[in-house]
């Protein structure tokens, strides 16, 4: 027995203003050879735990490329088709072979591609024919096209949000395959459009106990798996939109029969599953009114983890004209500033123009009469699921009672460790803003006294309707009051 294995992804947000261009894929995750280290990529990390497996049954294990970016805006064409490419030659260096596995994103865009993981597994099934089995894992936040599902055997995707549960979807789709591979399972996918888009926290009610459900259907009544793509709202395709995926044993007419139900229940609760944001001014009120801190603000609108810069300054801006201290933001994402308190060394003090580098979704940039108060030169830190994601260069910088993390890569801040690292103690604070939407709950949530969602102007705008939506297949909730006035499918 030989399987192939490959990984290859982002998470595009079609109107961000950064490219996502090769060295978006250097400097987060780009790995030939399976040479993972003793900490892999949470996108690699599907790779090694099948490779494992493959390796207790001896089966023989070809691995390509694994490759994943920051998420950004709209991947350059020819990054993609190397990158494409370069796994396709590998899989046709390795043929013939028995099996296909792919860990993926599902949500990326290039030019000329609305979707890459459409066009890869498309090119992948043309070259190992119709019978080979394949499975993919995906990201939650996924767009999923129809020619997608009916070219390979299984889908298993992320169900929390925070992503913390890779490593468990990468077994369960490996469980899947091995008894493909075996003879004893022939795994039938049905999906099911809610016709929706949105960004649903697993985190609270009623998605909690959704989810829950979900896991408790799996291995009953010949259900192998019950996913649910949320989607990517900032990912203008026709595709774009919440799924529900059920892969059942041979079982399809039932798999289409849960899927629908799973989906119509999800559509009643469209409003409840929403979250709530407030301004800059609420945010800052609200957190200031709390007598223990810290309390975490979660900059969504600048979060590099959905396409964001992670350089804007609107809400940082506002802390410092209210003359708030005892407080951090991490991170900003500012190569030139950077190198220049590099450059400068820890101690240093001196006049330095700060973030808003991008452009208006960025805001003006800060000067500020900064002291270095540390430096790492090629910083790693602490992230989902016993990951690690890498900061470039890292220095904390403090101004007007204020502590930065400023770093060289972009990356989301999804743990404390992205203070801790530098020597910043964000249990001793007040105020504590991260650049994220979601993933930092994870771990934060365990260390703040509350936590404030907080809708600043930025990249990620979090009202659906006014979301520049032009590809996107119609009718689709809350673009559409009523979807469901149509019975016709959207096409996609």
């Amino acid at each position: 027995m030989k399987l192939f294995t490959a990984c290859l992804g982002t998470e595009t947000h079609t109107t961000a203003p950064l490219p996502t261009d090769l060295a978006a894929f250097e400097s987060s995750h780009l790995v030939r050879g399976g040479d993972h280290g003793d900490v892999p990529h949470m996108f690699g990390a599907p790779l090694v735990i099948w490779r494992e497996h493959a390796k207790k049954r001896g089966w023989d294990v070809v691995e390509s490329l694994s490759a994943f970016a920051t998420p950004s805006g709209i991947t350059v064409r020819k990054v993609y088709e190397d990158l494409r490419d370069e796994i396709l030659a590998d899989l046709k260096a390795a043929m013939p072979v028995d099996g296909v596995l792919l860990s993926l994103h599902g949500a990326m865009v290039a030019e000329g591609y609305d979707d890459c993981e459409d066009d890869l597994v498309h090119r992948i099934r043309e070259i190992v024919g119709p019978d080979i089995p394949m499975g993919a894992e995906l990201d939650l936040h996924c767009h999923i096209t129809r020619r997608f599902t009916n070219e390979v055997n299984a889908i298993v995707i992320y169900k929390e949000y925070p992503h913390t549960d890779s490593r468990e979807r990468a077994e369960d789709l490996w469980k899947i395959m091995e008894a493909t591979f075996d003879g004893t399972c022939k795994p039938a996918i049905s999906s099911f459009d809610c016709r929706m888009i949105g960004c649903y926290h697993t985190t609270r009610e009623p998605m909690r106990s959704f989810v829950d459900r979900m896991s408790a259907l799996e291995g009953k009544d010949g259900v192998l798996s019950v996913s649910l793509g949320h989607g990517f709202p900032w990912g203008d395709v026709p595709a774009e939109g919440t799924r529900v995926i059920v892969v059942t044993d041979d079982n399809k007419t039932f798999g289409d029969e849960l899927a629908e139900k799973l989906g119509r229940e999800l559509w009643q609760m469209r409003d409840e599953i929403t979250p709530r944001y407030v301004d800059i001014e609420t945010a800052i009120t609200d957190a200031l009114a709390e007598k223990e801190g810290p309390v975490v603000i979660a900059d969504m609108a600048d979060n590099p983890g959905g396409g964001g810069p992670g350089d804007s300054t609107f809400i940082i801006r506002r802390m410092l004209e209210r003359g708030i201290g005892m407080a951090c933001v991490g991170g900003i994402w500012d190569p030139v500033a950077t190198g220049i308190c590099v450059g400068a060394g820890i101690g240093a003090k001196f006049q330095l123009r700060l973030g808003g580098k991008t452009g208006k979704v960025s805001g003006d940039p800060l000067d500020l009469k900064v002291e270095v108060k540390n430096v790492i030169r090629d910083a790693y830190v602490k992230s989902l699921g016993g990951s690690q994601r890498y900061l470039g260069d890292a220095v904390w910088l403090h101004a007007e009672g204020i502590d930065f993390v400023v770093h060289s890569a972009r990356t989301q801040n999804n743990h404390p460790h992205f203070f801790e690292a530098l020597g910043i103690d964000p249990t001793k604070l007040r105020i504590v803003v991260v650049k994220s939407m979601q993933h930092f709950h994870a771990e934060y949530s365990k260390i703040a006294k509350k936590i404030i969602y907080c809708a600043a102007p930025g990249t990620l705008e979090w009202d659906m309707t006014k979301v520049s939506h032009d590809k996107i297949a119609r009718p689709v909730w809350p673009i559409d009051d009523d979807p469901w006035a149509t019975n016709s499918e959207r096409p996609w």
